[in-house]
């Protein structure tokens, strides 16, 4: 008989993933141990095997989440009525909405997505795809005369300047998160007609 599951597991199951994610982000992969992320999340090794069998499911789990929550945000914010621009910068809200309070499984994202197995890696890799092909269809409506081999470099641009904007931003800072993704529509917003023109040089 199957065994029923807990009415405090979903509760549980979160708290070990942000736990796993502090301790994998501040640590990193060597020093952060099954051992170290249950006594971060105040739980036994035991109870941490029972929710997650190793540590690369673990690490897994906080990435496929943490990349499933920004693909359901930017769902809910791509609204194909607004103009290409407004969507662009709808869009760009989103996403630096949702790394809101998300810096440990963004870090974990960046540094750890390399070394799973490749099953996992791949699944990964295709929210991840879902994502960028997102913003380059809406690029293409924003800059029309951009060519085809340019939009994938100018999504990958934009996603450099979001991607890492934990390093540097603070929230008690002079900038604030909606200010900046203004900031960051706008360089991209201002930068497409140029790209969409002929090279330097050629």
């Amino acid at each position: 008989m199957a065994r029923t599951r807990a009415e405090d597991f979903d509760d549980k199951r979160r708290a070990i993933l942000r736990a796993a994610a502090t301790v994998l982000a501040d640590q990193g992969s060597e020093r952060a141990s099954m051992s170290r992320i249950a006594g971060r999340a105040e739980v036994s090794k035991a109870l941490l095997y029972h929710y997650y069998p190793g540590r690369d499911a673990l690490v897994f789990a906080i990435i496929e989440g943490h990349l499933a929550d920004l693909d359901a945000a930017l769902a809910t914010a791509d609204d194909p009525g607004l103009a290409p621009p407004a969507r662009l910068r709808a869009l760009v809200h989103a996403v630096l909405d949702a790394y809101r309070d998300a810096d440990d499984a963004h870090k974990v994202q960046l540094n750890h997505t390399a070394g799973l197995p490749e099953p996992e890696r791949a699944a990964i890799i295709a929210i991840e795809r879902r994502i960028l092909r997102r913003f380059a269809a809406v690029l293409a409506l924003v800059a029309p005369d951009l060519p085809p081999e340019r939009r994938m470099p100018a999504t990958m641009s934009l996603f450099g300047m979001l991607n890492w904007v934990y390093m540097w931003f603070r929230e008690d800072g002079p900038l604030s998160r909606p200010a900046y993704a203004d900031l960051a529509t706008d360089l991209m917003l201002g930068g497409l007609p140029a790209l969409a023109r002929p090279p330097a040089g050629r």
